[in-house]
């Protein structure tokens, strides 16, 4: 008698599924048979993802007990996955992380959960840690404490398409011809690829009830951070960059100088660059009696990168650690028209006419953005990103991850993704530091007799005496770049559907709805 594989009748919790390793482990968790259940604080956030439909969605926050023990999270949950951490957030972020996990470990015992996984970082012992690697630290020991077996993976720089640090090295090594560096690029770190990565991640659901400790976890390679920047450049076809140590770089100053040439904020740079103070190398590989590497061994830096390489090159990034920082924006959608909710409100309204069809208008809507740009006054929109980097913003050069399509929460340069109805309408929440809130509203809809018409719509709610100066500072320029904006778009959309009728290709097809398979992540 053959019995169904007890997997398929377990449930794992995923904490943390909008964020980048989150976002990745749902779908290989729902491949290997489990049924998966999601705590988000945003349910709107995972509308738009292709395994929506496969999960339980429960809204709560981790630092909020009440909004979990009033949904009842953790009932019937066999492992729960935590993933979360609060850096990039404003202010101190180490004692919302230990309020959150004291949460999770007095309400997981409570209900009789099996196993808790948590993906810690990597760290030296006996050493005074920066605040972001002594905040995972702690998190680890309080759910090691809580009387759940836990299983505390403790990973370095990880590596894969979208990740924080493939990021970071990307920027550095392709803006900087010549790198003068801080000390700790001679600093030995042990990477490892998001593949393997998930591998663990996966497998530490299987293993003995009684384990609970930490675990280090590592790749092949222990290189210095310069030795990875060179790395990169070799797979990305560049030539190596010549790196002179300078101890005159403080951590802040190295901070602002990551901000200014990648897309790292300043507020996330500020933790990660302090934690890079350290050498972060495996000092134990007792991970290997209880889950073995994956077939073909672990992946290597340097093909690691190639991989990442390959899946920017193809569109294909799953997920990146844009889709869970978001620097202060308003969480709340627009108020409905026509009171405003009782908001001063301003805003510019541009509508054209346009022979092309409102599907060739969505797609030039669809791919706005990144390498595409804005189609009106492209170094006015340069400024406007370099300005809001210098005030610690996100600035105009995070790009998109992927080239043709959007999903919800997004990130699209200084803007953000807040509703999408494919096909007719887009709304982007503006990110950049502006005293107020904005957003920006796109339509296509079909016109009375064949073609198109388009609506462009920004709206700006004023903060005080500041914001509205704000706005009245800017009207000149608004004056041409949000008109001549309009005027570009429903061109090309002309043009795109006069060349495709000219040219007709194989039909593009759609990201696909299932997740590559954990042997394909990178």
């Amino acid at each position: 008698m053959t019995s169904e594989p007890e997997s398929a009748e377990r449930t794992a919790l995923v904490t943390g599924a909008t964020g980048y390793i989150g976002g990745r482990l749902v779908p290989r968790l729902l491949e290997a048979g489990w049924k998966v259940r999601v705590l988000v604080r945003s349910p709107q956030k995972l509308s738009d993802v292709p395994w929506t439909d496969q999960v339980e969605i429960v809204q709560g926050d981790l630092s909020d007990r009440a909004s979990m023990e009033e949904h009842d999270v953790f009932a019937g949950v066999d492992v729960l996955y935590y993933l979360v951490h609060s850096m990039g957030g404003k202010g101190s972020f180490d004692g919302t992380e230990l309020t959150s996990a004291r949460n999770v470990a007095q309400l997981a015992l409570k209900a009789d959960v099996k196993r808790i996984v948590y993906l810690g970082g990597l760290h030296p012992q006996g050493t005074n840690l920066s605040q972001h690697l002594r905040s995972r630290a702690a998190v680890g020991s309080v759910l090691m404490q809580s009387g759940v077996p836990t299983m505390a993976l403790q990973a370095g720089v990880i590596i894969g398409s979208g990740s924080t640090s493939f990021e970071m090295i990307r920027h550095l090594t392709e803006v900087l011809p010549y790198m003068p560096a801080p000390k700790w690029v001679r600093n030995r770190i042990q990477p490892i690829a998001v593949r393997d990565v998930l591998h663990y991640l996966i497998a530490a659901a299987e293993v003995p009830d009684i384990l609970n400790r930490t675990f280090d976890i590592g790749g092949p390679d222990v290189l210095r951070y310069g030795q990875m920047m060179n790395g990169y450049a070799v797979e990305a076809g560049l030539h190596q960059r010549p790196i002179a140590s300078l101890p005159v770089f403080t951590p802040w100053l190295a901070s602002q100088w990551v901000n200014l040439v990648s897309p790292i904020p300043r507020n996330l740079a500020v933790p990660i660059i302090e934690s890079l103070q350290f050498e972060c190398v495996a000092t134990e590989n007792d991970i290997k009696a209880y889950i073995p590497d994956p077939a073909g061994g672990l992946t290597g830096y340097r093909r690691a990168v190639r991989l990442a390489l390959g899946k920017m090159r193809d569109g294909q990034v799953e997920t990146s650690w844009q889709d869970s920082v978001v620097q202060g924006a308003p969480s709340d959608n627009i108020p409905s028209d026509p009171d405003w909710a009782g908001h001063t409100v301003y805003t510019d309204l541009q509508v054209r006419d346009t022979d092309a069809k409102p599907g060739d208008l969505w797609r030039v809507i669809e791919g706005i953005g990144g390498d595409n740009g804005w189609y009106s006054f492209p170094i006015a929109w340069v400024a406007r990103g370099w300005m809001d980097k210098f005030v610690g913003g996100v600035g105009l050069r995070r790009g998109r991850r992927n080239p043709d399509h959007l999903h919800t929460g997004d990130a699209l340069d200084f803007w953000r993704v807040e509703q999408i109805k494919r096909g007719s309408f887009l709304r982007l929440r503006a990110e950049m530091k502006v005293p107020g809130r904005a957003w920006l509203e796109m339509t296509a809809a079909p016109r009375e007799g064949g073609g198109s018409r388009y609506t462009q719509r920004a709206v700006f709610f004023p903060k005080g005496l500041g914001g509205r100066l704000y706005w009245y500072s800017i009207l000149p320029f608004h004056g041409f770049i949000f008109p001549g904006m309009a005027n570009r778009i429903t061109e090309t959309a002309v043009k795109e559907a006069e060349r495709k009728n000219e040219h007709p290709g194989p039909t593009t097809k759609a990201p696909a709805d299932k997740a590559d398979t954990a042997e394909e992540v990178a």
